[in-house]
């Protein structure tokens, strides 16, 4: 989202929505490229060139960029996949950096006003948004994880072990209705992960629109610096929701695919 291009927004859902650019023909059907598929593309290229640009080069005395992006990645791999992979870490932690990374660049590109720079520049409207405030692209990221700690459970154990185990140790005649509940349980963490990371970033980005809309209704000084003051407060707390919903996102996967690959289990 735009922050700075909501004043022009004629609802609070303006800077949030899904949006089409062009149409591209598949047979009898018009598939729709929106905006937020835009900047799907471009967090992907941003993360294909500006990753190995400045890790390209391993540095004895982290600096910079590079010392940011190493002590993300240790911390990630040390305290959060560790605790809960073991001697499986080094296995998964390199999708677990990918998915963290990814979500976090989405995330940071709904708060630049891309959208509005760029119909400055080229008067094309509509390029940019908030793609992880759109349930489709956080149902795809939960579908992608929901996948994953099944794939990984499948292939540490073996299909039928997998399965077999999915519940917890039970007397026999209350086999058949744990294992239901596990599985029903299974695609409750595949929507839990999708709305969690959806509902957050939306939300932000319609109360900064609604404390915005507020100088265009008010027309007041006053009501317009405090408008502002507040504006600025809610972009620092969203840059800091940026962060913790991506970690949030990557911890909870990590513990999902604990869970999978566990014995015990």
């Amino acid at each position: 989202m735009g922050i700075f291009g909501t004043l022009l927004a004629e609802t609070p859902l303006e800077e949030v929505v899904s949006k089409p650019l062009f149409f591209i023909p598949i047979g009898g059907w018009q598939l729709p490229f929106t905006n937020h598929m835009f900047v799907v593309m471009l967090a992907s290229l941003l993360m294909i060139i500006i990753i190995p640009l400045f890790t390209r080069r391993p540095q004895m005395i982290p600096r910079g960029f590079y010392n940011v992006i190493e002590s993300i990645c240790v911390f990630l791999r040390e305290d959060v996949a560790r605790p809960f992979l073991k001697d499986r870490t080094d296995r998964y932690i390199g999708i677990l950096w990918t998915m963290f990374f990814f979500i976090l660049v989405l995330n940071l590109l709904g708060l630049t006003p891309l959208a509005q720079a760029v119909y400055i520049l080229f008067k094309t409207p509509h390029i940019g948004g908030a793609p992880t405030a759109n349930l489709f692209v956080t149902g795809a990221l939960a579908t992608f994880a929901f996948l994953l700690f099944h794939i990984a459970g499948i292939s540490e154990k073996g299909f039928v072990k997998y399965f077999a185990t999915l519940a917890p140790p039970v007397p026999w005649p209350l086999m058949p209705f744990m294992f239901l509940m596990e599985l029903i349980s299974s695609f409750v963490r595949l929507f839990s992960l999708a709305i969690r990371l959806f509902a957050n970033i939306l939300a932000g980005h319609i109360l900064m629109a609604v404390l915005l809309g507020f100088i265009v209704i008010f027309k007041n000084f006053m009501v317009a610096s405090a408008s502002i003051l507040a504006t600025t407060l809610m972009s620092l707390l969203e840059l800091f929701v940026a962060f913790l919903q991506a970690y949030i996102f990557t911890f909870l996967t990590t513990i999902f695919i604990g869970f999978a690959i566990s014995e015990e289990h």
